[in-house]
C-alpha cells in the first residue's frame, strides 16, 4: 500500500476561533476570512497551533476625498492588520481605491 499525503491543514483564527480544513496555499498566498472578532475585517487563517497575535491598526492620517477600509462597527479608517508570530510578522495593507471619472466634451 502506498501512504497518501493529505496537502491539507487545520487553519484557524486566534481572534474568532473559527476553524477550516484547507490547502496548503502556495509561496506569498495565504487563507483570510471575514472576521468577527476584528469587526467584519479580512484577517488571516493561521495553521493550528501557531502562537500568534492578529491586530488592526486604524490609519493616522488625514484622509481627505480617498476611498479607504472602514471599520464596519467604530467607522474609522483603517490602515492595515497585523499578524505577529515568534518568527516575524506579516502584514494585510488595506491601500485607498483609486477611481476615475469620464467627462463627455
Amino acid at each position: 500500500m502506498i501512504p497518501i499525503l493529505d496537502p491539507t491543514l487545520i487553519w484557524e483564527c486566534p481572534n474568532c476561533m473559527v476553524e477550516a480544513k484547507l490547502p496548503i496555499p502556495q509561496p506569498g498566498q495565504t487563507h483570510l476570512h471575514t472576521c468577527t472578532g476584528l469587526r467584519g475585517l479580512a484577517a488571516p487563517l493561521l495553521p493550528r497551533g501557531t502562537k500568534a497575535k492578529v491586530v488592526v491598526h486604524e490609519r493616522e492620517d488625514y484622509v481627505a476625498g480617498e476611498h479607504v477600509q472602514l471599520d464596519p462597527e467604530h467607522q474609522r479608517p483603517v490602515m492595515s492588520v497585523v499578524t505577529t508570530r515568534d518568527d516575524g510578522q506579516d502584514t494585510i495593507i488595506f491601500a485607498p481605491a483609486a477611481r476615475a471619472t469620464v467627462e463627455e466634451t
